[in-house]
């Protein structure tokens, strides 16, 4: 198939350091291309990819000091997808809804993942407008706050299989890694290790809208001996970071639509210690990749023991079967050949409309 990815233009392709999406528009595009399909990547110059790269920007947003406005870069990028639009058996967006009202008005195939939560209030209004647009969720959960959009299929994030080497050895720190914001609640994971004793490695990223809340929250929370605070890292430094733990701490405190770093510390074996919450339950085995604690209500000591028991139990676990749990379900060729089954599902659809169309006209 002739398949278009347009990614948000924030980060490269892959990401330099953090970047979730970005991350998933590269594994799901170099696995396109292995499996034989024709694949044009819309993104930043900067990107690195073995598709046809259609560069949009001369450098990911987040490092232009020209501070570019996102959306605006990303409208110009839309009329180059448009513009090619007819050479491409579908258009696979990953930047949310800024390409609905043009795509629901041309006649090529077009989808788009839903990378973030669905529950922010002005959703209902933009996506009320485009009932029809087809949208695939990464969890189930995920669909819960607009249940009744034309949602095509759920797909999993997946990984690359060799990415990330399984570490048999268990190690003896836990480690936190993702953004430092108030939903990630870093604050929980420190809370967590002080209970247990077991020292904690934060690798985390800052976003310029968190810098109060790091400074004056987390900050002072940073000088307790167990605590590392290693700041962002890369993809190459991900494997002995994750590797290396006893556990990965995933306390969050929102609708978690995905949560990648969760299947990263799979595919190396180490379990997770996760609370309840948005696709917690869908994307760990409780008891066998780790194990999940029921979020606190009003009683946040009460959760941070829960956790700290969890963490107790997690030599005795398997790392091999967490490995294993990760190759069955989660790997890059798996959610591409998902995609490429929805995409030739919406070519067929279209195909039929048109056949339906010339006979009777």
């Amino acid at each position: 198939m002739k398949i278009a990815q347009i990614s948000p233009l924030i980060e490269s392709v892959p990401p330099k350091a953090y970047g979730g999406t970005e991350r998933v528009v590269s594994y799901l595009t170099e696995e396109l291309v292995r499996l034989g399909h024709e694949v044009t990547l819309f993104a930043s110059a900067d990107s690195k990819t073995s598709a046809n790269l259609v560069p949009c920007t001369p450098i990911a947003l987040r490092f232009d000091e020209r501070n570019l406005e996102p959306v605006a870069i990303q409208m110009a990028m839309l009329e180059e997808v448009f513009h090619r639009a007819p050479r491409f058996d579908v258009l696979h967006f990953h930047i949310d809804y800024l390409h609905l009202p043009l795509a629901v008005r041309q006649k090529v195939p077009h989808v788009a993942t839903m990378h973030g939560r669905m529950d922010l209030p002005y959703l209902p209004i933009v996506f009320g407008k485009f009932p029809d647009a087809p949208l695939v969720s990464i969890s189930d959960d995920q669909r819960r706050p607009l249940p009744n959009l034309n949602w095509k299929a759920t797909i999993y994030h997946g990984l690359p299989k060799d990415l990330y080497r399984f570490q048999p050895n268990t190690g003896k720190y836990l480690a936190f890694l993702g953004r430092i914001s108030p939903e990630k609640r870093v604050d929980r994971a420190i809370g967590i290790a002080k209970r247990t004793g077991i020292p904690l490695k934060i690798a985390a990223k800052v976003d310029r809208k968190d810098e109060q809340y790091f400074k004056e929250q987390i900050r002072p929370l940073l000088n307790d001996p167990l605590v590392e605070f290693v700041g962002e890292i890369g993809e190459s430094e991900k494997e002995d970071f994750l590797g290396n733990a006893l556990g990965l701490l995933f306390p969050i405190d929102w609708p978690e639509p995905f949560g990648l770093v969760m299947i990263e510390a799979f595919a190396c074996g180490t379990p997770v210690i996760a609370y309840r919450r948005g696709s917690v339950p869908e994307v760990m085995e409780d008891g066998r990749t780790g194990f999940i604690v029921d979020p606190p209500t009003d009683d946040e000591e009460r959760g941070l023991a829960e956790a700290a028991a969890a963490v107790r139990r997690l030599e005795s676990l398997d790392r091999a079967d967490v490995r294993r749990v990760f190759e069955r379900r989660f790997t890059a060729e798996r959610m591409a050949r998902n995609y490429v089954a929805l995409y030739r599902s919406l070519a067929e659809r279209r195909d039929e409309v048109i056949d339906m169309r010339r006979k009777t006209a």
